[in-house]
């Protein structure tokens, strides 16, 4: 069982989030880093929409890794969101977006980061595991799913 307690908070988890566009999308997760994380919202989105511009970080079947370096960030910090209609993201299969599993690092982790972003694209390649992402009934039970609080994720 993978637990991301170390990368995601409550939150920093929806599920059933809207977004219209890829903009709109990481206007959300930048609003979010800001909340959750104490981030600045606008070099947050900056940094997601310069990454994305060097390539698609959709990766198929409907799921998208978008990532950015962030200078003063600490560690690594993840944000999760359930899309409830799925939208266009350039993806290399061009299937819309429903899931996205965002990963904020610091600006010098290299190896860390790369880590990271192997350890969530395995998880997701699972389709047993995007399965219960789409299947999770709130914002809290996809929390614990992410978490490994079986309990919870149960309920």
């Amino acid at each position: 069982m993978t637990d991301f307690h170390d990368l995601v908070v409550p939150e920093t988890v929806v599920s059933g989030a809207t977004a219209g566009s890829k903009k709109q999308l990481f206007q959300q997760l930048a609003d979010l880093s800001a909340q959750a994380y104490g981030l600045n919202a606008d070099e947050v989105y900056d940094r997601l929409n310069e990454r994305e511009r060097l390539g698609s970080t959709g990766f198929g079947n409907g799921i998208a890794i978008p990532h950015a370096k962030i200078p003063g960030l600490a560690h690594v910090c993840g944000l999760v969101l359930r899309l409830e209609s799925p939208i266009a993201f350039d993806s290399v299969d061009e299937v819309p977006v429903d899931i996205v599993f965002s990963l904020l690092s610091p600006a010098d982790s290299g190896a860390e980061h790369l880590k990271m972003l192997a350890r969530v694209s395995r998880y997701l390649r699972s389709g047993q595991n995007a399965a219960r992402i789409r299947g999770a009934g709130s914002s809290e039970a996809l929390h614990a799913l992410l978490v490994g609080d079986e309990a919870r994720d149960a309920a």
